[in-house]
């Protein structure tokens, strides 16, 4: 009887990964993606631009009735949308969240203030205290800075150490993508203004006994450091900006222009 011939397994192609044997450890490849570094840049970004004072109010008022009715069909189809707003201090981040929120049902959203970590904050990891903040079905949560101090004001400011905070733009990456894989709309903004619109905002707060209490010594410490927190923002771009979690980076030195461009970006994500 003749002998049947042995099937040689086909070898591997020239540089083609062998499998690991069992226990070994293997590399995993990065489960999100980011657009390329440089894709925005905060000294490209056109402080110039000004809406039209005429057709503001009108422009406005369109922008409000269409967030609010998009706001009801988010709640009655149980979708979760995600606002992050960062920015400089006195760039306008209160006043774009409150004619974004002026129109909304109050039952569909959630207005989160993000200050310096509470105690019992501090006793777990530091995502922790954003995760019961994040919108339920129908929700719309609007953060008022957010996870994004880790790598700004606790990195310029040495709140965070230097392995705590580099190691946070995965964390910060794997985070938001748990986020989006789930089905969460997420949208993050960075307000911009120069530093001659935040020193007048700023001499104007002093005065306004209405604004004055938002005016506190660390607004001015940290004007200071402002090549140091550039620097830290164009990190934060650079490294997190990604298709499933965009940053929109807004000129600010004119209000009425941010607060419009602000409510078109909501009005654009919150539709179907």
């Amino acid at each position: 009887m003749a002998k049947r011939a042995r099937r040689k397994r086909p070898r591997p192609g020239r540089g083609a990964a062998r499998p690991a044997r069992a226990g070994a450890l293997v590399e995993r490849a990065d489960r999100f993606q980011t657009f390329a570094p440089g894709t925005l840049r905060l000294d490209e970004v056109d402080l110039s631009v000004r809406a039209d004072p005429r057709r503001y109010e009108k422009r406005l008022l369109e922008l409000q009735r269409e967030v609010y009715g998009l706001q009801i069909k988010n709640y009655l189809d149980g979708r979760r949308t995600l606002f992050a707003f960062e920015g400089w201090d006195a760039a306008g981040k209160g006043g774009c969240i409150k004619r974004l929120t002026a129109p909304m049902d109050p039952r569909g959203f959630k207005v989160w203030p993000i200050a310096a970590p509470r105690d019992e904050e501090k006793r777990n990891h530091w995502l922790w205290r954003f995760w019961y903040r994040l919108p339920e079905k129908g929700e719309v949560a609007i953060f008022d800075r957010s996870w994004y101090g880790r790598v700004l004001v606790e990195r310029v400011e040495g709140f965070a150490s230097d392995d705590a905070w580099r190691r946070a733009y995965d964390e910060i990456n794997a985070f938001e993508k748990m986020l989006t894989d789930d089905g969460v709309r997420l949208c993050k903004f960075w307000l911009h203004i120069d530093r001659k619109t935040q020193l007048q905002r700023f001499e104007d707060r002093e005065t306004d006994l209405l604004k004055k209490y938002k005016l506190s010594s660390e607004d001015w410490r940290n004007r200071k450091k402002w090549s140091d927190y550039a620097e830290a923002v164009q990190d934060a771009l650079d490294r997190t900006h990604r298709p499933d979690a965009p940053w929109i980076v807004v000129p600010a030195n004119d209000k009425k222009h941010a607060r419009l461009a602000v409510l078109e970006t909501c009005a654009r994500f919150l539709r179907p």
